[in-house]
């Protein structure tokens, strides 16, 4: 059985709809992809993203991002819990630490969402 929309995850509800070129969101799917969106508008999370995803072996915990900003590490494990909450990162506890990987499979779906845009 299939979920229905208000149980879908951001990156569920992104996976169903088609390209944003052939047919306009839905209310219930614009609310529901909005936060996944609003996830990478931030430039501190679109680059942790992109740390993450170009790291070695694909995946970084929080030890390996802290140099790259200047800020806390709270702040940087803040931003990319943001990241997994939006369904963009998935996360594995290992001892103390938390290693992040990118979810391709949301990722690639948003790139569909948008896709398909010509001039």
């Amino acid at each position: 059985m299939s979920k229905s929309l208000l149980e879908q995850t951001p990156g569920e509800t992104v996976a169903c709809c088609s390209p944003l070129t052939r047919e306009p969101l839905s209310a219930d799917q614009a609310e529901r992809i909005a936060p996944l969106v609003k996830a990478i508008a931030d430039p501190v999370r679109l680059r942790l993203l992109s740390l993450v995803a170009s790291h070695a072996d694909g995946e970084a915990c929080v030890c390996d991002l802290n140099d790259a900003f200047d800020l806390s590490q709270p702040t940087i494990s803040h931003h990319l819990k943001l990241l997994h909450e939006a369904g963009l990162l998935d996360r594995e506890k290992r001892g103390v630490w938390v290693y992040y990987r990118v979810d391709a499979t949301a990722l690639g779906d948003l790139a569909a969402l948008l896709g398909g845009v010509t001039r």
